[in-house]
This record gives C-alpha cells, structure tokens and sequence, in this order.
C-alpha cells in the first residue's frame, strides 16, 4: 500500500515538474495565425499578412474635440511634434503646412517622371505650343496662381498634371491642420514601428498618445479620441482580460462556495481543484508540444473547457469509490476525448489546438482523479447528501418524460432548425467582433474625414520583384482606366501614380528632347504665343537635367505624405513582392490622395458595389497566376465560413465517433441510445432556443454544443450504469454527486453567458443550459426502477 502510495505520487510530482518545465519554456503568441489555414489560398494568406503587420494595421487615427479650431490646431501640431520625436512612430500626419511644402516641392522635383502626359509628341513643337497655351490661359483665369508662379519653370503644367493625377478627396484644414468635414474635429494619423499583431507594442503607442496629449493640452477642455486597428485590439484585449478576469473571479468564488457548503472542508476543497489544475497544466504543455507554439485563443477557450474535470473529484468524494464508478468515469473521458478528438484534423490550428488542450487535459484531470487523490495522505470530509439525493429522486419520478414525448421535443425542434437552416448559422466574422457600434460608428467618421485606407474590392499584384511589380501595376491600371469610362468603377488607386516602373521612368525621360532641339522649339513657340524668347530658359535648363536625371526610388519618398501610400499599397514579405490597388465605387477616395495638395472636402454620397466579375476578366490577361482580385469582406466571411463549415462536419463526426463507442463499450444499442438521447435532446432544445430567439450560431455556440455532449456524456453514464448494474441503494449519492457537478457548470458557465464580449458570452449561453438541460433530460428518460428504490 505504501510503496503503491510512493510510486503514484512520485510519478505525479515528475510529470507535474516535466509539465511545469515544458510550459515555462513555450512559445505564446496573441496573433492571428490561429485562423490562417495551414495551406491557405493566396488570398487568405495575403489577408492574414496585411492584419498581422500591414500598414492599414499600424495605423492609428487621432481625433481633437472640444475649444475652438485655433486651440485644436495649436494642439495638434503640438502632439504631433512630440509624437515624431519618439522612436515608437515611423510618421505622424496632421496636414501641417511643412508637409505640404515638402510634398509640392516633391512633385515639382520629380514631375517629368511623374507626369502621365510626358511623351515625344508633348515636347514636339505643336505639343509644345499647345501645352503651353493652355498653360496661359489657366495663368490668365481666376484660379492661375499656382501656375503663374511655376510657368517660367514649368510652361508645358507637368507639375499640375501630376497634382491632378493624384488629386482626391482630402480632409478640410483648419487652421493649417487636418480637420473633420464639420470642422468640429482635428485629426492626425499617427502609423507605430511595431507590427499591428505586436498587441504589447501597440498598447504602448497608445499610452503614449495618451500620455503626450495630457502633456500638451491646455486648460481649456479638449477630448481625445483615438481609432484604427491598432486601437481596436488593444481595446478589444483588455475587454476580455478583464471581463475573463471579473467573471473568473465571480464564477469561482461562487463554486468555491457551493463547495465548501458540501464538503465542509477547506483541505477537501483545494484537494479537489487539484485535477483542474493538474489537467490546465497538462493541456498547456501538449499544445506547446505539438505545435511549438501556444495560441491565446487556446489559452482562453481552453481553459474554460477544462472545468469538466472538477466534476471528477466530486463524483470521487460524494461517490464511494467503487470499481464500477472509475468504469463509468473513464468511458464519460473517453467520450470527450471522440468528441474533441474531431477538432485534430482541422485545418485551422485554432481548432485543432483546442481539440489537444482539451484531450490532454481532462486525461489528466482523470487520471489524477483515480491514481493521485486516493493516494494523497489526507482525511478528507463531505457533508452527508444523501437527503439531497433522495429528495431529488422523488421529485424526477413525479416529472416523469415519456420517450414518445422526448421524440415529439425533438422532432419538432430538428423541424424548426431545418426551416430557419438558411438563417441558422452566422456566417459574418463580425459576429465575433467585440468592437462596440459606437467605436464602428467613430472609426467609420473619422476615416471618411480622413481618407485613411478602408478598403473593400481592391486588385493585387504579386511578383519576384519590386520592378516586375510596378510593371504589371501599371498594365493593370491601364485595363482599370477602361472600366473607369466604362462607369463599372469610380477609380483606382497605385503605388505607379507616384513611383511609377524604371521603365516607365526611362520611356518619359527618353521621350524629352535634349538641350539643343529644345531651344529651338521653344524659341518658335515663344515666337508664336508672342512670348520674350529667353523667359522659358528656366524651363529648358531643369528639362535638360530631367533628362538626365536618376530614376526616382522609394527612398525619395522619404519624408513626404506619399511615403505612407507607398508603404500602404507596394510592400515585400517573405521574397515576394505585393501591389494593391484599391478600386472606388462612387468617387470614393483612397491612397492616392495621400498628399495631393487640396483642400476638398470628401465626397458625400456613399459607394454603389463594384462589379467583381468585369473587373477580374478585364484585369485577367494582364499577369496570369500573379493577379487577385477580391473582396476584402467576402475574403474574411469566406475564411471564417470555411472555418465554421469544417468544425460542424467534423463536430458531427465526432459525435459519430461517440456512437461507435459507446455500442462497443456498452455492448447494446439500447443502452447506447439511453446515453445518446439525452444529449442529443438537450444539443437540439439549446439550438432551437436559439433560433427562436434570433440569434445566429457561431463558431463558439458549436464548440459549446461540444460541451454539452462533453459534460452531459457523464450525467447519461450515470443512470445507464444504474439501470444495468440495479444499485437503488447507491441512487441518492450519485444523484447529490450530479446535482453538484452540474450546479457547479450551470454556475461557471452561467455566469459566462452575462459577458459583454460575444465569444464569452456565447460560449457561456450554450454550455449552462445546455449541460442543465443534459441532465435533466437523462434523469427524465432513465428508466423508472432507478429512481424508485432511492
């Protein structure tokens, strides 16, 4: 006995440390490769990319409310300076009349490479001529300012050209910055170092601004608002580490309660968490094995799955513990494991890491149930249940459920979720969004104001390299500037407009004529336009140097608003270069906005859909297998479907699985569908409460429907036990044992269902009811000789 003693704890202790040492040395990750599939479409995986490090995912919008428009300016260019001068931003952006300088002086620079109109026949004497009259006549017109102060340098309007080109709806200034369209509101977009899936680094940056704004503002009233990406999983993360925390809290004082109240024993209590903590462990450290990395999806899902194995030591305390209990017990784990066991051939790790977390603990859990706690040298006590237990008995034989009404129950309900079968299943991955309408609604304003990258249809260009990538951009672009006339798109948006290929570059710059021709050119027009002959020599002498100039790279860019769209729509990753061009429907503006020198207000009417289909046939003979075309929304509802379509299929095979066995295991089809039936009642009742409510099921209310088999697999166990083995006497401690396990459930979960964050509250909502309802239904269908001797 001792020697069994020693060598069981012993085994234990070096498992625990092993577990222990495993878990200390795993990797954790907060980001989104638990919902990338292991062999994603290029689509998928570009999405994927662009959530975890893009820079529509670094990207933070800053709002300035309150005082009047000087105040807010005042105040943001103070924020803004600060802001720049900390390593943790890459750019801050606020309008200011520096950048726009900055970004005229660029384009005036840089304008032959730029300029889309730049060709032999513009620089041809009649082309000549014609340019500049036009040129004139804007001078001569009430809004030639700006080309009456660059005509000596620039005659032929290459610099306006290219403003034009990339000219969009920009936001209001007031004051010199950056405004809403109501004037109301002063913006700035600050983009951080850190990726966007760095949630740590990105809670740090906002901190930060934060920090900076108190440090900056005034006496007088001034709000900060702040929104993007970043600042939704930043806000997001600490509305379910706080809610998690608030409702673990809750929840556990409350069983610990119950607990106590049963066994009147603090050494009993702690005894019994004991496998809780043993299985947790266990769950952690065979992901971590398995997959070398631990997903917080694992992590927060996980071990809330985990909480069936409480219910173990409660069925050994309250329970004598009998060899025909540990069979019972182990055929409830084995049916667990078949259910979960459904989740390790999913294609998404997500899933499949829960479906590890989940066996490997409650084996656990199991195991230390039966080897550790009867080992353990301690005296343990329970309150004497069996009133309970008794009083329970009685009050089911008078609620009696005959089995034609359970199949009526069931029926009905399996008819009511074939005809809501369209609508039945949430398909949206919004629905798992814990981003309040309120911060949608501010988010959606502020981008509107701010023409910050939202983007729907767009077109991608993958290629080996940055060159081969701006070539095709620009084959694309000519194909979409078809569909342009065409009305099936308002727009587009390309790196190109302002980092055009070195062979398009080399064309324009080969296409202006040399110094000499030139002169003469320009001599007969002057004479022509009746212009003093040596006006335009400034003209002549920086086309000249154009002409020989180096081809513009991504480096110029630095230190213009144009770096951001260059960052935003031509990036590398993993070898692979990728060009996005956001399509607009509507007149809707993007990045090519991004430091067009304007002061127009945002167009007011809302986008018409594109027409995907023309779009990708237009775009289809550009680039064969280095073009995608897509929808940014339908892409994630897609994933996310396929996500949900896979763990249903594979949720009903592990429910097959379960059947198989228990006809093994129980050797009878009746007494398998004893067990089955309750289970299958309650997944059913559970889900048609659902549809009655209108609520669409998630990914979380199928991992709870798992649950409910999960958990009530024991409870139906039970009374099959029962019934073929006829202990009555035994009824009254294994019903209080029952009752106990699953109050503790209905508590833990119950109090999940109250949460503000939609997969805690969704998963909590499934599991209480359902597991209740599990229960009760196996108690009400048991046959009546096992409740009658109790």
């Amino acid at each position: 006995m001792i020697r069994t003693r020693v060598v069981s704890l012993s085994v234990w202790l070096a498992l625990v440390a092993l577990a222990l040492l495993v878990v200390a040395r795993a990797r954790y990750s907060a980001d989104l490769s638990a919902f990338l599939p292991r062999s994603p479409s290029a689509a998928q995986q570009l999405l994927v990319q662009q959530l975890q490090d893009g820079l529509a995912s670094r990207l933070i919008l800053v709002g300035i409310e309150g005082a009047d428009g000087a105040t807010r300016a005042r105040l943001s260019r103070a924020l803004a300076t600060r802001l720049r001068a900390r390593a943790e931003f890459v750019s801050v952006s606020n309008g200011e009349d520096a950048s726009q300088d900055r970004d005229r002086e660029f384009v005036f620079r840089h304008r032959y490479a730029l300029s889309a109109a730049v060709s032999a026949e513009r620089f041809s004497i009649d082309g000549l001529r014609a340019a500049i009259a036009d040129t004139l006549e804007l001078v001569a017109s009430a809004a030639g300012l700006s080309a009456k102060s660059l005509f000596v340098s620039d005659p032929t309007g290459e610099t306006l050209q290219v403003i034009d080109q990339l000219q969009g709806a920009q936001p209001r200034r007031e004051s010199g910055v950056w405004s809403s369209a109501d004037g109301a509101r002063a913006l700035l977009i600050g983009e951080t170092r850190a990726a966007g899936s760095d949630t740590d680094a990105q809670a740090q940056a906002i901190g930060l601004i934060r920090a900076e704004f108190a440090g900056a503002s005034t006496a007088t009233p001034l709000q900060l608002l702040l929104s993007g990406p970043a600042v939704f999983s930043v806000d997001a993360r600490v509305t379910i580490e706080h809610e998690a925390v608030r409702l673990s809290l809750l929840s556990t004082t409350l069983i610990v309660t119950l607990l106590l109240l049963v066994y009147r024993s603090l050494p009993t209590l702690l005894i019994g968490l004991l496998p809780v903590a043993c299985g947790a462990l266990a769950g952690v450290a065979a992901v971590a094995l398995g997959f070398g990395v631990v997903q917080g999806i694992t992590l927060g899902f996980g071990v809330t799955l985990i909480g069936e194995s409480v219910d173990y030591s409660i069925y050994l305390f309250i329970q004598s513990p009998q060899r025909s209990l540990w069979r019972t017990i182990g055929l409830g784990v084995l049916t667990s494991i078949c259910g979960f066991a459904s989740l390790l051939p999913s294609s998404f790790p997500g899933l499949a890491q829960l479906g590890l977390f989940s066996i490997s603990g409650l084996t656990a859990a199991a195991a230390v149930t039966r080897f550790v706690l009867p080992q353990l040298p301690v005296t343990l006590k329970v309150a004497d249940l069996a009133p309970l237990g008794t009083a329970a008995a009685r009050l089911l034989l008078r609620l009696r459920l005959p089995w034609s009404v359970a199949a009526g129950l069931a029926l009905a309900c399996a008819l009511l979720l074939y005809h809501d079968r369209d609508r039945l299943w949430n398909r949206d991955l919004s629905a798992l969004s814990p981003v309040s309408a309120a911060a949608q609604a501010l988010d959606a304003s502020m981008r509107t104001d701010l023409g910050a990258p939202d983007i729907g249809d767009l077109v991608v260009v993958n290629a080996d390299s940055e060159q081969a990538a701006l070539q095709w951009s620009e084959a694309v672009g000519a194909r979409l500037d078809e569909l342009v006339d065409q009305k099936v798109i308002a727009g587009y948006d390309s790196a190109t407009r302002f980092l055009p290929s070195s062979r398009t570059q080399d064309a324009r710059r080969a296409s202006l004529p040399a110094e000499q021709p030139l002169r003469s050119r320009v001599a007969a027009v002057a004479a022509s336009l009746q212009l003093q002959p040596d006006a335009l020599q400034p003209f002549v002498q920086q086309l000249a140097a154009a002409r020989s100039a180096a081809p513009l790279t991504r480096a110029d860019l630095d230190g213009t608003s144009f770096a951001l769209g260059a960052d935003a729509l031509l990036w590398q990753r993993d070898g692979v270069w990728h060009a996005l061009l956001p399509l607009r429907a509507s007149g809707l503006a993007g990045w090519g906005a991004a430091g067009a020198a304007s002061d127009r207000p945002a167009d007011p009417w809302a986008a018409d859909p594109i027409d995907i289909d023309r779009v990708r046939a237009a775009v289809a003979a550009v680039a064969p297998g280095h073009i995608l075309v897509m929808n940014i929304k339908h892409e994630l509802d897609s994933l996310y479907g396929g996500y949900l379509s896979e763990a249903l299929h594979l949720s009903l095979a592990g429910l097959a699985a379960i059947v198989v066995l228990l006809l093994i295991a129980l050797r009878s089809a009746a007494r398998a569908a004893r067990v089955v039936a309750p289970l299958l009642l309650a997944v059913l009742v559970v889900a048609a409460g659902f549809a009655l409510a209108g609520t669409r099921l998630t990914i979380l209310h199928l991992i709870g429907m798992l649950l409910i088999v999960a958990v009530g697999s024991n409870y139906a166990l039970f009374f099959d036990r029962r019934a073929a083995e006829r202990e009555p006497s035994a009824l009254p401690l294994t019903l209080a044992s029952l009752l106990i396990a699953n109050a503790c459930t209905v508590i833990g979960f119950g109090v999940l269902a109250s949460a503000h964050v939609p997969v805690l509250s969704a998963l909590g909502a499934t599991v209480a009811p359902g597991t209740l309802l599990a229960l009760l239904f196996a108690a009400l269908l048991a046959p009546r000789r096992v409740l009658a001797g109790a």
